[in-house]
């Protein structure tokens, strides 16, 4: 059914007065790019601090092997297994620093089984690895992982 009033003609499904309330479509991509080019603006700035979150969320897995091996020494005779029990696929530090870095852990136990060492690469800097060892050490150096930890089980 088709009304006219004040010879406009309108259907009996639109009874919105043609007022010019409302925004453009010319006003709204105007307001969605602005909001674009400040979000923009905004990642750029994040990004190293996510970077340096990931590094401390490697130093902060790898120091809490320093507890875990503590306690697996007073349950345990020795060291042998501490590597393959906590540091190694599918277990939550290895897993949490793989996903921060894309690069695996590496724990090394020594061939006494009397201590361990292990390391990560950093995010924020490649060239350097956070090291932890069970001689109470926690060290940044710019060794790779397979030479941070020397014979006796220390980071050096």
């Amino acid at each position: 059914m088709i009304f006219q009033h004040n010879n406009k003609v309108k259907s009996n499904f639109r009874w919105r007065e043609e007022s010019g309330a409302g925004f453009t479509i010319i006003e709204l991509l105007v307001v969605v790019a602005i909001v674009a080019v400040l979000t923009g603006i905004v990642m750029v700035d994040v990004a190293p601090y996510i970077n340096k979150a990931k590094d401390a969320a490697i130093r902060e897995n790898l120091s809490t092997l320093l507890n875990i091996g503590a306690a697996y020494l007073d349950s345990h005779v020795d060291y042998e297994s501490f590597c393959k029990d906590y540091v190694i696929a599918n277990k939550p530090i290895y897993d949490a620093i793989n996903t921060a870095v894309g690069v695996a852990p590496d724990c090394v136990v020594t061939t006494t089984n009397d201590a361990w060492c292990a390391c990560s690469v950093l995010k924020t800097d490649p060239t350097k690895v956070y090291c932890v060892s069970s001689t109470n050490v926690k060290k940044e150096t710019t060794n790779t992982c397979k030479d941070a930890c020397d014979n006796s089980g220390a980071c050096v």
